[in-house]
């Protein structure tokens, strides 16, 4: 699911914002699996605060020159294209921060321009994701989108289907962690029963299905707004937001369920515990939807 993530999520701005050149040069490989597109947004200095990257794209002549670094890049280890927001106009430049970035779908070169290291981490282990190093990159003016400056605004646009993904992805997660602990209650007994019949069991298991299936439904509402063209950021954050607190309910209760086994890698809850901790962080913090839905739904003054 995550690698399907970064290539239906890596070109959406392409698709809404590129011209029809840049469409039919880019698309069609990578719908039938000859590219593989990673994501460049992210940076250790900025982190949430997407205005504030540092990584620049210098102009000369047909060419932009990049300089500059990410973090959490996934599947750069395997991609030859990638999804990169730069700054083409310094910050102290433009009349508002969300001004002179610039949104590139553009060769990721290996020959001596770009390094790509691996970062360890605890979940997620199905992709790889690194910090990547671009150190005079150069990228073709054909692979800008849209109009230089404006990439933060076409971001955004690709934002919300990212929420619903990661959201999608949450409630799978939880959804197989409650199938593997509903069977171990089933199996398991002590006592001379099974540990299901017990309410004490029962219970935190069916409230998971209560709120996987809530959240679900939240997910597939943001999905039907963005496809029917209409705004879904209220929806796709709180569809992200409700499946990844219920998908983590679902783990913690599995866990939980198996009680020491719950730690053996051989019953797999815990690999899934692990999994579904990115759908709290990524891509964005459950404290700054909130702060979303504060400002744009309830028309509370914006916070931070």
């Amino acid at each position: 699911a995550s690698a399907i993530h970064i290539n239906l999520f890596g070109p959406m701005p392409l698709v809404v914002f590129g011209t029809d050149e840049q469409k039919e040069r880019n698309l069609p490989p990578l719908i039938r699996g000859e590219d593989r597109c990673c994501f460049g947004v992210t940076e250790p200095d900025a982190g949430l605060n997407t205005t504030a990257i540092s990584t620049r794209a210098e102009r000369d002549g047909d060419t932009y020159v990049v300089h500059g670094r990410k973090m959490w890049t996934s599947t750069a280890q395997t991609a030859n294209k990638i999804l990169l927001l730069a700054r083409t106009t310094p910050k102290e430049k433009c009349a508002k921060p969300t001004e002179g970035l610039s949104l590139f779908y553009t060769n990721l070169d290996r020959g001596g321009a770009t390094e790509v290291r691996e970062i360890e981490k605890m979940g997620r282990k199905a992709v790889d994701s690194n910090a990547v190093f671009f150190d005079g990159l150069k990228v073709p003016k054909e692979d800008l989108i849209g109009e230089e400056g404006k990439g933060f605004h076409y971001l955004l646009h690709g934002l919300n289907p990212e929420r619903v993904l990661i959201g999608a992805e949450a409630v799978g997660v939880g959804r197989i962690a409650l199938k593997k602990a509903t069977d171990y209650a089933r199996d398991r007994e002590v006592f001379g029963r099974p540990i299901g019949k017990n309410q004490a069991i029962q219970h935190p298991l069916a409230k998971c299905w209560a709120e996987l299936e809530a959240a679900n439904l939240m997910v597939f509402k943001a999905a039907a707004l963005y496809d029917a063209g209409e705004n879904c950021g209220a929806e796709a954050n709180a569809g992200k937001y409700l499946a990844a607190e219920a998908g983590f309910r679902a783990c913690e209760t599995a866990i939980m369920t198996h009680g020491g086994m719950g730690y053996a890698k051989e019953f797999h809850v815990e690999r899934y515990m692990r999994e579904v901790m990115i759908a709290r962080i990524a891509p964005v913090s459950r404290e700054l939807v909130l702060s979303y839905i504060a400002e744009r739904v309830l028309e509370l003054p914006k916070s931070y």
